[in-house]
């Protein structure tokens, strides 16, 4: 299992799994966008990549997902492919997708990323978005 979605009164939740810290952003960030949409819709024709340090692993995910949020509100792109490496609270990430369209179906607006209930372990990451 990539992600899961959580019950949580007001807010979306979501807990992402994977075998190290590098997979648990990755499927973070994918949870993220199909908090948003259905990601196997989202074509993978445009690549950004992205750097961001940070002071620790949970400011670093939320540094990381305030970046998506950024791209996606700003910039108007959906992503649906994910490579990141993780060194020393560095992350560099390769994003793969598209620019939103008409077609996308789009299920939550996320107005920000919290703080709240998070959680950054090597195997697993629990996030709330507020929308």
């Amino acid at each position: 299992m990539k992600y899961e979605f959580l019950e949580h009164t007001a807010d979306l939740k979501f807990k992402a799994y994977g075998e190290n810290l590098n997979k648990v952003f990755e499927n973070a960030a994918l949870a993220f966008f199909e908090s948003i949409t259905d990601t196997s819709k989202v074509k993978q024709t445009t690549k950004i990549t992205i750097n961001i340090k940070a002071q620790d692993n949970e400011s670093l995910l939320y540094d990381f997902l305030e970046e998506l949020l950024t791209l996606h509100e700003a910039d108007k792109y959906l992503f649906s492919k994910f490579s990141i490496d993780i060194k020393d609270y560095e992350l560099s990430a390769t994003l793969w997708g598209e620019k939103l369209k008409p077609t996308h179906k789009i299920r939550n607006a996320i107005k920000a990323v919290t703080y709240n209930d998070m959680i950054v372990t090597n195997n697993m990451a629990q996030v709330v978005l507020d929308i």
